[in-house]
């Protein structure tokens, strides 16, 4: 199953307690929650109080995305103000695999999903080892730090990696991609592996946050029925 998580960053601040309920009803499965610091990207979001406030206007899971240097000092604090899944990135722990696992067992003892993001132009290979600890590998797709740009295409390949070796050691881990995916491209999305879609502007910046949600859950379901005729054609052959 294919899940949507429309991005808060992308949304209308103004109504936003109706846009949430607006793509909750429509059907979409979790609201990714970019959480930037200054720091570590270079532009400030949104934090403990919006996360706190918005956790009374919808049961939708909550998916954060914790783009801050030393998460370890914030996890229980978003577990706290809502969080359903935290994610951490990969590139504060790269030269220490000994402080992810001590995050990563953090957010369990919170008993909160655990997800682990990379950058674009980090290589994918050092984080293999830690892969099976994890829910989920969030792919970036776009430089960090700015909603609106283009989907990089060369992150489709480290998908179709990450993918080929969750299933050659039969790991139970979703990977999710954030940046750039709209109706045009996310096919070739999902070709690649990625089973939780990002979106923002694509659902946020539709005259319907619904109808953008619906759009994309149509798209998944083509998508499926077309690889399940796929998968039945094969085993005729």
């Amino acid at each position: 199953m294919y899940k949507l998580a429309p991005s808060l960053l992308a949304a209308d601040f103004t109504a936003l307690g109706l846009s949430l309920m607006g793509i909750e009803k429509a059907g979409a499965h979790m609201l990714h929650i970019d959480v930037m610091d200054g720091h570590f990207v270079p532009n400030i979001s949104f934090g403990l109080p919006v996360i706190s406030s918005i956790r009374r206007c919808t049961k939708l899971e909550f998916d954060v995305h914790l783009m801050v240097t030393e998460p370890e000092k914030h996890i229980e604090a978003y577990a706290k103000a809502g969080a359903d899944c935290i994610t951490i990135h990969w590139e504060c722990f790269e030269h220490d695999g000994e402080i992810l696992r001590n995050c990563i067992e953090i957010i369990r003892t919170l008993n909160k999903k655990v997800g682990v993001a990379l950058n674009p132009h980090t290589q994918l290979e050092p984080l293999l080892p830690y892969v099976e600890l994890v829910d989920m590998v969030l792919i970036m797709s776009v430089e960090p730090g700015f909603g609106g740009q283009a989907l990089l295409p060369f992150t489709l390949n480290k998908a179709e990696r990450l993918a080929a070796y969750i299933k050659q050691n039969d790991l139970n881990v979703a990977i999710q991609m954030d940046g750039g995916i709209d109706r045009s491209n996310l096919k070739t999305v999902l070709n690649s592996g990625v089973t939780v879609v990002v979106a923002g502007s694509s659902v946020f910046g539709a005259a319907d946050v619904g109808h953008g949600v619906r759009a994309f859950l149509e798209t998944f379901r083509s998508y499926e029925i077309r690889q399940r005729n796929m998968k039945k054609a094969q085993g005729r052959m």
